[in-house]
This record gives C-alpha cells, structure tokens and sequence, in this order.
C-alpha cells in the first residue's frame, strides 16, 4: 500500500518550500539533512508529507516516552490507513541490576512489565514483517538489544485451511514460540478443547480459533478472547501467521548450541577468574550461570536470559547486538525529534550501561558476553542509518556539521502566531512579581509555565502559591511517568493554573493554553539556561496568541542575548510574512486526550481487565471459585503486609466482585467474617447461591 495523508490543512507559509527543499535532498541522496521547525510551524506535518512523497518506511526517533505518545497520536491521524506503530520501552518501572562493591549490596533486576506497551512493541515487529507502509514512532530505547530478526522471523508459524497437520504437532510449535498453555485464554496463550484450539497472539486484540478435522485444519476463525465469540460478518479466514511471544526466540538447535557455547565460555572464564585469585566470584558465576543453563533447557529462557543474548543471536564478542534497526528495511528514512537532544542521549546510553556491566563482570556476576547485551554505541548507531532528517527548533553542532551548515527554515506558523515578547525583569521580588503576573492570566482562564534551577525550589515554590491560593502543580524528574502525563492532561483542561518545572517544561510539550512562561533566575549560566534551553522554554508560549515570556534577571548573560536575539530574528520574520500576506493571528485549539502516556485509555484498560477476571470466574466450578477467593485474600493481606498498598486495594476490589459473584454479597462485611475466641477474625464462606 502506499502512504494516504489525511488532513483537512495544506501546506501554508514556509511549510510548501521546505517540503520540496527536504524531499529534493532525499531524491538527491543527502544523507543528512535538518529542518529548523520553531514550536506550532507544523513540523510532524511536514514529516507526514515527506514520508508520503517518499513512499517509503519511516521511523521516527523522540527522545523520551511523553513526546513519543505525542507524535504516535498525531502520526495515527494523519495516516489512519497506513500502519503507525509505537516502539518505547515497555517498563513501568525499571531497576537494573548491580553491584555496589564499597557496600557489597546485589541488587537484582526488577521490572514490571506494562502488558500493553509490549502488545504496542510486538505489533511494530509484525508490521515491518508484513507490510511496507508503516510508520514507527520509538523512543532512544530502541537501540537496545533485542533477539535477532532472523530467528523471530524464522519462527513464524503460519496455518491455511486445509493445511495437513497433527494436533500435536501444531500445539508442540505453539509451545516452541514460546505460547503457554492455559485454559485462561491470555495474551501469549493459547487454549485446547479437543479438536479446538483457540490462540491469543501477544500483539493485537483479537485471537483465532482453530477446528481440526482428523488431522487436517478444517477453520481459521477470528475471535473475541474474551467472551470467545467469532467476530460477527467474519468468514473463515484462508491463512493467519502465528509471530512469537517474544523477540528472545529460537529453534532447539539454536538454542542447544548456545547453551554448548555458554558453557564453554564459563570455564574459561572461571579458571581466568582463579587466576586472579578470585575463587569466591568464579564459585558464584558458575552457580549463577549453571542455573541458567538449566532453565533454558528445561522452558526455554530464564530470567536474564538477555545477557546471554550474544550466545543466543550467533554473533561474534564485541559485535553490535540485533535491536530495531536491524528489523526496518534498508532503505526507511529516519526523523530525529529534537534533535539537539535526541542525538546527545543516544550517544550517551553506552558508557553508561557499560560501567554497570563491568562491574558485575568483574566480581562473578555475569561472564564478560553479558557486556554484548548492550545499547549501540553511536558509531554503530551511524552506520545504522539510511537517509535521516533532524527535526529542531533549535539544531545542535552534530547536525549542523552532518548537514555541513545547510539548514532548511521553517519559522512561519499556519497560524500566524509569532513567536512571544521576551522581556526582562530584575531578580529582586521576582515571587511576588510572577504571582501578580499569574493573577492576571488566571482571570483570563489561560495557563503559565515557571521554571526554576532546583527541585527543592519548585517544590518550595508551588507550597508557597498553594497556601495562598494559585491553583499549582510541580514537576520534576522524581514524579512518576504516569503521573506526569495526568498533570499535564489537567494542567490543560484547567484543573489548576501555573506548573512549576525545571528541565521538562523544555522540549515537545504541546501545551495550546499556556500564555505565558517565566524563566526565573535566568542569568544563572550553565546547562539549563543556555541559549538552547531558553530558546526552547520561550517556545512554549508560542502556541498562544497572547503568549509572552518573562525572564528574571540583572545581568545580561551571552545566552541570553543570544536567545533573544534570535527569537526577534524570528518573530520579525513571521510579522512580515503576515503583513506582507494580509494574515491575521488565530489562537491554536487541541483536544485534551484523557491517555495515560499519551497511548491506551487506563480506565478502558481497567474495564476490559475487569470484564476478562469476571468472565473467568464465572466458568469456575464451586470449589474452583472459593480456592481463587482464598488466594486473593491471602495475596491481599501479604501485599498489605509488605506496604504495597495499591497492590493490596486492587484485590481487596477484587475480592469484593469475587464474593459478591459466589455469595450474592456485595461488600465485605459482618456477613463474611466471625471473631473466635481468641479475638481473631476469620473469614466464613457459605455455601454458593445457586440459581434456581
């Protein structure tokens, strides 16, 4: 298929000319190229109209989830035909593992493993498998490692009508891709009742019910996991493709040949290490490996199997390690969003993944391939890319110098917004300046955006306007991902007025109601008041018509003159565009997503969990059903225990539906608990109502 934009907008302003100068460069064989797109000038449209032109698969590199959920949003719109994917990591949280040799602590990995971000990961792998017209929106994530493409590919198990198989062999390539069993029919599971096998694949919402015939596949029919009921005007399908469960995957061969390599590595390893005099680390990594070992013989991977992932992929020590981009085609085009950090993070990843391995190398942890379970380093992270655009309101040098100082300027908005007034205010009574300032702009129902150096001051900040009456927020690095996205989504539907930040009010925040922006202590020179930084803090009142951006200071920094300068540059430019074309300033007016990370609505989430634990428990027998009560309860009260409390509350709800479902009794009360004699409350379970 080819790439359809849909869009009720057409090019307008600069936007037409540097369309056709960008696609002129592709058409050329530029390698590199940049688009200088200052905040509201349409620069995700101007990439929907380059990858349309080009025909050709694209992936577009953000570097953090919250802009990544942006532009996955935007991209969906403009190409509801085509395959738009969304590839960031799918922890919700995350902690590595480590050794702190001056305390001698481990920590373990511990992960939690958002079930629909990796749904969202599987489903870009399957897209680039079949079909050409796909558009991936991934966060710098994507240059970990992840299983090679030829073994997850090599592992497709694909069924016709008709096709000639046994049950049993079916199911043993079912279990081989790493499909578990279950007669709860779950992402990643598949289920069997005689002659019946219904899959749920890990990637998408619907599953497939297989009818055998003797030995042969009588019906492919697309399913509702859920209830199980065939999806209403569907035939039976001629063909389904059955992916794996996971990209860590392999045939028996494969993997027995790892494992011959794997052992062969820890002896020598282990006499290197007694060679060292380390007898206490060479004991602790054959122990830690040999148990490995044994699990990935006995299911098929084991925890850290990603360590182990050089073995695994065939690939020599030191070599780079399969990640995304060896699954997209060789001729797809690369978008870096904000390029002037993107770049920076990416080049980063290395060292420091690297030093943490080595230290668990060094003391017995891990054999030295874990080191191969890496991100790219950036050299190879070049050789990686085709041809590639860098998207910035403000490029850094590493572009520029790839582009060799050729910039493509798009400053004009669609809009005829022009970039805010910048003015300058002396330091002393700042607080009491910004809170008139504020005053103004709440009267008018518009929002305002500070930022300061330190958490400590934005969190000191927000208290002090709190207590005397501005409805405020902070944000900064310590709050939640999740969290994050809710105060944003709030500050925009007028929940509260003025957020307070430091670092992460910058770049890709689509914030149409934000009229003004206060950079407090701007003449404190350094990282966060560079002129990139300030050029890109004063592009968040852009998008408004009244927007305007104070900055607090006595001294007029090199930065700051730069930063003004340029916004005046622009802003000079725009007005003349607009006298020059009888434009008049319209206002920019987005609706508010209710999403949590920018990508799958969490209460339609909870619902549909809800819906499938329902479903479940009404298919048990009695016994079945108070064996399931009593195990939540005692979950409950371990979670309790251990003060994970929102652990605990999602199964004291459910374990209310639980015995409302066997009893009849909606809540948890006198009618299900009895004190003994020795003071203790013990749940009573009576006897199921049964209908009549």
């Amino acid at each position: 298929m080819r790439f359809k934009l849909h869009s009720n907008y057409q090019p307008r302003g600069d936007q037409p000319a540097a369309i056709e100068q960008l696609y002129g460069g592709l058409e050329a064989g530029e390698k590199h190229q940049v688009l200088l797109g200052v905040t509201g000038s349409g620069k995700t449209f101007t990439m929907a109209k380059l990858i349309e032109q080009a025909n050709r698969p694209a992936l577009v590199l953000a570097h953090n989830k919250t802009l990544a959920a942006q532009l996955y949003h935007e991209f969906k719109g403009f190409f509801p035909e085509n395959a738009v994917e969304y590839f960031v990591s799918y922890y919700d949280f995350y902690q590595p593992e480590a050794y702190v040799p001056s305390a001698d602590i481990y920590i373990d990995k511990e992960a939690t493993i958002n079930d629909e971000l990796d749904k969202l990961r599987m489903s870009a792998t399957r897209s680039l498998f079949e079909r050409r017209d796909v558009v991936i929106v991934a966060s710098v994530s994507c240059i970990y490692g992840i299983g090679s493409p030829e073994a997850y590919y090599g592992m497709l198990v694909t069924l016709e009508k008709g096709q000639q198989t046994s049950r049993e062999a079916l199911l043993r390539r079912l279990v081989d891709i790493q499909y578990e069993r279950s007669e709860d029919l779950r992402r990643g599971t598949f289920r069997v009742r005689g002659d019946m096998i219904e899959i749920y694949p890990p990637y998408q919402d619907e599953g497939f019910r297989l009818e055998m015939w003797g030995e042969q596949i009588d019906s492919i029919r697309q399913i509702d996991p859920l209830t199980g009921e065939v999806k209403s005007g569907q035939e039976d399908l001629p063909q389904v493709t059955i992916f794996p469960k996971s990209h860590y995957v392999m045939p028996q061969e494969q993997r027995e040949r790892a494992i011959v390599t794997i052992q062969e590595e820890l002896w020598w390893w282990k006499k290197e290490l007694e060679k060292q005099g380390k007898f206490v680390e060479a004991q602790r990594v054959v122990q830690r490996t040999m148990f490995d070992i044994e699990m990935m013989r006995t299911i098929g991977y084991c925890h850290g199997v990603e360590n182990y992932s050089r073995h695994l992929s065939g690939r020599l020590p030191g070599e780079a390690p399969p990640t995304l981009l060896d699954y997209v085609p060789q001729d797809f085009l690369m978008f870096i969003d904000e390029s002037h950090q993107t770049v920076g993070q990416v080049r980063g990843m290395f060292n420091g993944d690297r030093a943490r391995k080595q230290t668990l190398v060094d003391y017995g942890f891990r054999m030295p391939s874990a080191l191969d379970n890496r991100p790219l380093t950036f050299e190879e992270f070049e050789h990686r890319m085709n041809q590639v655009v860098y998207v910035s309101a403000t490029p850094g040098p590493y572009e520029l110098t790839k582009a060799g100082g050729v910039v493509v300027e798009q400053v004009i908005r669609p809009t005829g917004l022009v970039d805010p007034q910048v003015e300058i205010r002396p330091v002393k009574g700042q607080v009491d300046d910004l809170l008139e300032e504020i005053r103004v702009r709440s009267e008018k129902n518009e929002r305002v955006l500070v930022t300061t150096l330190t958490k400590r001051m934005a969190e000191d900040l927000s208290e002090y306007f709190s207590e005397i009456g501005v409805k405020c927020r902070y944000l900064h690095s310590e709050v939640e991902t999740l969290d994050r996205i809710k105060i944003l989504r709030d500050l925009r539907r007028g929940e509260f007025d003025v957020l307070i930040g430091i670092n992460l009010l910058r770049e890709g925040l689509d914030l149409p109601e934000v009229s003004m922006v206060a950079i407090l202590d701007a003449d404190k020179e350094g990282f966060l008041r560079s002129e990139r930084s300030l050029i890109q803090t004063i592009g968040r009142a852009a998008r408004h018509l009244n927007g305007a951006a104070i900055m607090y200071a006595d001294v007029m920094t090199n930065s700051m003159r730069r930063a003004i300068a340029e916004t005046d540059r622009r802003r000079q430019k725009q007005t003349n565009y607009n006298a020059a074309h009888g434009i008049t300033p319209t206002g920019v007016s987005k609706r508010v997503r209710d999403m949590i990370d920018g990508v799958y609505d969490p209460s339609a989430l909870q619902e549909r969990k809800a819906a499938e634990n329902l479903a479940t428990y009404g298919t048990m027998s009695e016994k079945d059903l108070l064996r399931e009560l009593k195990r939540v309860e005692r979950e409950m009260l371990e979670s309790a225990r251990n003060l994970e409390f929102e652990r605990a509350a999602q199964l004291r709800d459910r374990l209310k539906g639980l015995k409302e479902l066997a009893f009849g009794v909606p809540e948890i009360d006198d009618a299900l608990t009895a004190t003994g004699t020795d003071g203790r409350i013990t749940p009573i379970y009576p006897a199921r109502k049964r209908k009549s």
